[in-house]
């Protein structure tokens, strides 16, 4: 086991798989140098330039020279840099990607793994802070992974890129330099495959990304006024594990379902329709308001989904059961 960051978990994640898989190979911009955030640190030197390919600025190019060489037998990580400046490549991920396979009838795959960060971080402003994985599960054709551990970005980056499907990869920066231990020679996590980060039978609190984060505080928070809530963070959200879900919504009794995305339109409303139509239990979300994310850090932190917004909602819940 290896304490390493987030980032560099992605990092050797990648590494490994193109160790094991000659088709692996990367392109985007700035990974001549390593990749704007560093996430592609050393692998140009070790691999060459035909296999970590620094691209021109042009999103939408990258992403359909990614299409095309998927589509005659390799298998692209394409980086996005910010899931913002992913909307310029949209059309070729969202109308070529993730239809191919099946406007082919099985006759073409698409094995792309695109990296788009999310998320806010460092005063990044309205148009590098954003969350849009709604967006990604409301196309039939992909997969869409938040990975909120450096164990999980390590496991689910690796079956990410062996996925046959294009998979919308979002990693959170404000998780890059969260530490954790890293097992590299364990199994890689399933697509799909939730995990349960805090066990109890009071409350489900549902989330994922840098939120799942949140809501084990929110955990904790509770705990000390003897609230147990389970805690469970979906890893993948499409497909995402309604199983494990709906089962731990029928032990709790209720569900609160927690993201940093806009609550509008977003992926809790997936799971609190799911969790309603399915356990007859009392739902509910916490979430952004629709509005752009400000530079200004105070201004920033008006949106942010914290613990103890989580924990309140949470107590909110449990007092209307009387």
């Amino acid at each position: 086991m290896a304490l390493i960051s987030y980032i560099e978990a992605g990092r050797r994640a990648v590494a490994r798989e193109m160790e094991l898989d000659p088709s692996v190979w990367c392109l985007g911009e700035d990974l001549g140098r390593g990749g704007v955030f560093g996430q592609y640190k050393g692998l140009a030197e070790r691999f060459g330039a035909a296999r970590v390919s620094d691209a021109p600025i042009s999103e939408a190019a990258i992403m359909g020279v990614a299409v095309g060489a998927a589509m005659t037998g390799t298998r692209p990580v394409v980086e996005m840099r910010f899931s913002d400046f992913a909307l310029c490549a949209v059309d070729e991920l969202v109308n070529q990607a993730a239809k191919a396979r099946f406007m082919f009838g099985g006759q073409s795959k698409v094995p792309i793994t695109v990296r788009e960060p999310i998320g806010m971080w460092r005063s990044s402003a309205a148009q590098h802070s954003q969350s849009l994985e709604a967006w990604y599960t409301h196309i039939p054709g992909l997969v869409v992974v938040c990975p909120s551990t450096p164990a999980d970005n390590y496991a689910l980056l690796r079956a990410a890129i062996r996925c046959d499907d294009p998979v919308v990869y979002m990693e959170h920066k404000n998780l890059w330099p969260l530490e954790g231990e890293v097992d590299e020679d364990a199994a890689t996590i399933g697509l799909g495959k939730a995990a349960v980060r805090r066990a109890g039978g009071d409350i489900t609190i549902v989330s994922w990304s840098a939120c799942a984060r949140e809501a084990e505080r929110a955990g904790e928070i509770l705990a000390e006024q003897g609230v147990a809530a389970e805690v469970i963070d979906l890893r993948t959200l499409w497909p995402w594990d309604q199983e494990l879900v709906l089962a731990s919504a029928s032990k709790t009794g209720g569900v609160l379902v927690a993201h940093e995305a806009v609550g509008v339109s977003g992926f809790g409303a997936e799971v609190a329709a799911t969790v309603a139509e399915h356990a007859d239990v009392p739902v509910a979300r916490v979430a952004a308001p629709r509005a752009p994310i400000a530079y200004a850090p105070t201004m920033e932190a008006v949106v942010k989904v914290t613990a103890e917004a989580i924990a309140k909602r949470v107590l909110r819940m449990i007092e209307a059961r009387g």
